[in-house]
């Protein structure tokens, strides 16, 4: 069984003015989600901010969301590092917390080869004793996992489940739904891309549309698997001005505005990430508006 289908939210990390983390505001955040379709929170990724969060953070973070939304929908914690060990320990420690899953992204910076990242992966699944979908995001990374590695590690390793999909690239999706014969817990990492790849199979998506449109993101899904495909596909379609704002300027900048003109201020963003330019702050509203979203 899939750790859940439909649209996860890669939910933003809210901060106070002095960047510490803002609990009262995210246990809002995970309120807000439940109530409006939302099918996972994953907790702690790119959209997160993870990057510019301490390890302790980071776990923090994690267990909180964790705790807080225990049986009311599934958390998969991002528990991935550039480094083996820290992966390891991470999610170790996610898991003793009870996260649903694990989500990991390739190694970055120093990278991997195809080989390197079978070891990464397998070392992490043996120690971390809870679901794991591996995250392939080249255009942050420089690493992707390919079709033929993701088979390896799905097929041959117990608690290695799935795949978010980031590339972009629809045949290497497909290449790997047909190396696996289907079997794979496959999400669309690209809010643009969500129909496609249910289309070849997929469980949903791991959306940072999400944040700003739950129950739209959620009733893509939905409606694809009730067998509405063309009303699923006019909704996709729908978003796209809107999915095309949310990345003007680098996630998670442009989502974290987004939600401050819905009324949901999410505190600042920790440097190196910078405010969105006014330029591109009078395009989104105008995308937002155009979708149906009310500002503030």
């Amino acid at each position: 069984m899939a750790v859940f289908t439909g649209a996860g939210v890669a939910i933003v990390t809210p901060f106070n003015a002095d960047e510490s983390i803002n609990y009262d505001k995210l246990d809002e955040l995970i309120d807000y989600h439940c109530e409006n379709g939302t099918d996972s929170i994953i907790i702690c990724g790119t959209t997160g901010e993870s990057a510019t969060m301490t390890e302790e953070e980071h776990m923090e973070c994690v267990k909180f969301a964790i705790d807080r939304a225990k049986g009311s929908i599934p958390v998969i914690a991002g528990t991935g590092s550039n480094c083996t060990k820290t992966a390891v320990d991470m999610s170790k420690e996610a898991a003793q917390y009870g996260a649903d899953g694990l989500l990991l992204v390739t190694p970055y910076y120093n990278k991997a080869t195809q080989a390197g990242l079978i070891a990464h992966y397998t070392a992490v699944a043996k120690e971390a004793k809870a679901p794991i979908i591996m995250y392939s995001v080249a255009s942050r990374t420089g690493c992707n996992i390919e079709p033929a590695t993701v088979a390896e590690l799905v097929k041959n390793v117990d608690n290695i489940v799935g795949v978010k999909e980031a590339s972009g690239n629809i045949s290497q999706v497909a290449k790997i739904m047909s190396l696996t014969d289907g079997n794979i817990d496959l999400y669309s990492g690209n809010d643009d891309q969500i129909v496609p790849l249910l289309s070849l199979g997929a469980k949903g998506v791991i959306s940072v549309l999400s944040n700003v449109a739950p129950k739209e993101t959620h009733d893509i899904c939905e409606r694809f698997f009730a067998g509405d495909v063309a009303g699923s596909a006019a909704l996709q379609l729908k978003a796209i001005p809107l999915c095309e704002k949310l990345f003007c300027e680098v996630n998670p900048i442009p989502v974290k505005k987004a939600m401050k003109l819905m009324g949901m201020d999410c505190g600042p963003l920790r440097m190196p990430l910078t405010e969105l330019t006014p330029a591109h702050t009078q395009e989104l509203a105008r995308a937002m508006t155009d979708f149906g979203i009310k500002l503030a």
